[in-house]
């Protein structure tokens, strides 16, 4: 499949891996909100998938010379980091997951995915179109 696509196939799926684990972290952060002691999750990619694209908080790659090439990025070796010892306040008598920031989180992440999973359909999409035009 390399061939077939550019290389931001490959991490196209991964950062949807990653959004999928998201997504599960916070089902179960929803499922345990009236579990006293539970502390909730967090799964945290966006900063270091950017530093390892050679990408600044804007977006833009960072070079020192105009003359340089971006360095290339590999999929394989990246991860997220599960957070696990996050500190929310703590108010007595409410529970210390937050069910309303954890629903903003899920249809955030949710739009993400969705969004990257178009992506992936439009680059199978286009392949479909060229084999039925290459068998007229």
């Amino acid at each position: 499949m390399k061939g077939l696509f550019g290389s931001h196939i490959e991490l196209t799926g991964k950062v949807l891996d990653l959004r999928l684990q998201r997504q599960n972290l916070v089902s179960s952060n929803l499922a345990n909100v009236n579990t006293p002691g539970y502390k909730e999750k967090r799964l945290e990619f966006e900063e270091d998938l950017q530093k390892a694209m050679g990408l600044d908080a804007k977006g833009k790659m960072t070079r020192t010379s105009k003359m340089h090439i971006p360095t290339a990025f590999d999929s394989n070796k990246f991860e997220g980091d599960v957070i696990s010892n996050f500190e929310p306040r703590v108010i007595h008598g409410e529970n210390r997951v937050d069910m309303d920031k954890e629903m903003v989180a899920m249809a955030k992440n949710t739009l993400y995915y969705n969004a990257l999973s178009q992506v992936i359909g439009k680059n199978f999409q286009g392949m479909s179109k060229i084999i039925q035009s290459g068998a007229r």
